[in-house]
């Protein structure tokens, strides 16, 4: 059956403005563009470990054959979330499907009608659909300026308010003052939300994340943390308060109307979270790419290009979609994986080139790839 008209009418609105996206196909290219931080997703040894995990506790099973309410809470749950929530210093833990469905149904469910939330203008689109879905009223700050956002505060005295915000942008890499932020949270009574997506396996000593790595996690409402970067894996965690665990079980829509994640995911994230412990090295070697990025940048005069990041995360602006197109597929045709992002994903004029820095990146390929983004824009 055809597509309606209205809907071809918008892929070609979309096409007109250079911005279809498409499906990529799989590539030997150097990687500068996956949110596999520190080679999770490659390591060959939390793949067996998880493996022989599931067979030396009997646990021989493809599916979890249900939500996690009805048949699907396999015993491996309860110890991931167990090890998880104290890896973390939180009280409790309560894993989702992914990142997405962590966001929905935190936001949706949580915030109720006469309540407030104050997000980030820079908040991921999960967070935002989650906030479209709520019942409460919601406002959006300016980027990173908690001057705006405490003027909105004091238009809601004697509410409840959620302030939200990432502890690293996933467009910009760029990160908030957590500690100006969990003041102002405190100083008038709001609870403090942190997606922690892009510092799981990035900040603290063993990749525990920025808040905890400041040692502000105590006085934070809830965290967010995704498995699908840091960890080289699939899932979320809710991190907060057993009380707030127990709210999601019984109301978040997303973690209740679906299937449980297999065994062999949770085993996943299980052995993945025990590696953070033990590879500290490989953390280190992520952070010292890191410097040497921005090092080599700023030797080569390109710092003026890059928004400010001290994250794995460093982005270029090239203004205008078939621009920073074209500047991706010189740097793919040398032999570097760089993705454009375009607009609508980022605002028109803003659109770039977003490089993400790994612990297997070598010096040498650092070096490469900023000489040959010189050589082409300059």
């Amino acid at each position: 059956m055809k597509l309606p008209e209205n809907l071809i009418e918008k892929l070609e609105n979309r096409k007109q403005n250079n911005s279809l996206r498409r499906l990529p196909s799989f590539n030997n290219l150097v990687d500068f563009s996956s949110n596999d931080y520190i080679g999770f997703s490659k390591s060959e040894t939390i793949f067996k470990q998880a493996h022989h995990y599931l067979i030396e506790n009997d646990i021989i099973q493809n599916g979890a054959t249900g939500s996690r309410l009805i048949s699907g809470n396999h015993s491996l749950y309860q110890n991931t979330e167990v090890f998880i929530a104290e890896f973390h210093e939180a009280e409790s833990a309560l894993i989702f499907n992914s990142g997405y469905d962590a966001n929905v149904g935190f936001f949706s469910a949580v915030p109720q009608r006469n309540d407030v939330i104050l997000y980030d203008e820079l908040s991921h689109a999960s967070i935002r659909d989650g906030i479209i879905m709520s019942n409460a009223k919601s406002y959006k700050f300016n980027h990173n300026d908690f001057e705006d956002l405490e003027r909105l505060i004091l238009k809601f005295p004697d509410t409840n308010i959620y302030i939200v915000t990432e502890t690293v942008f996933s467009m910009d890499g760029d990160c908030p003052n957590l500690e100006e932020l969990v003041f102002l949270s405190e100083k008038y009574n709001c609870y403090l939300v942190v997606d922690e997506a892009h510092t799981l396996g990035v900040f603290g000593e063993k990749g525990e994340g920025l808040a905890q790595y400041l040692e502000l996690h105590h006085r934070i409402f809830a965290r967010i943390m995704t498995f699908g970067k840091g960890l080289g894996c699939h899932g979320a965690v809710v991190l907060g308060s057993q009380e707030l665990k127990e709210y999601l079980v019984n109301f978040a829509r997303s973690f209740i109307y679906t299937t449980g994640l297999s065994p062999h995911s949770v085993s996943t994230i299980l052995l993945a979270y025990q590696h953070l412990e033990i590879e500290k090295l490989t953390i280190e070697k992520l952070r010292q790419n890191i410097i040497f990025f921005n090092q080599q940048k700023n030797l080569l005069g390109l710092k003026p290009m890059f928004v400010r990041s001290k994250s794995a995360i460093q982005s270029a602006i090239v203004p205008g979609n078939e621009n920073v197109k074209r500047l991706a597929q010189q740097l793919q045709d040398k032999g570097f994986d760089v993705k454009p992002i375009l607009s609508p994903t980022v605002p028109e004029g803003q659109e770039r080139l977003r490089f993400c820095i790994h612990s297997y990146n070598s010096e040498e390929e650092i070096n490469q790839i900023l000489a040959l983004l010189s050589n082409f824009v300059f």
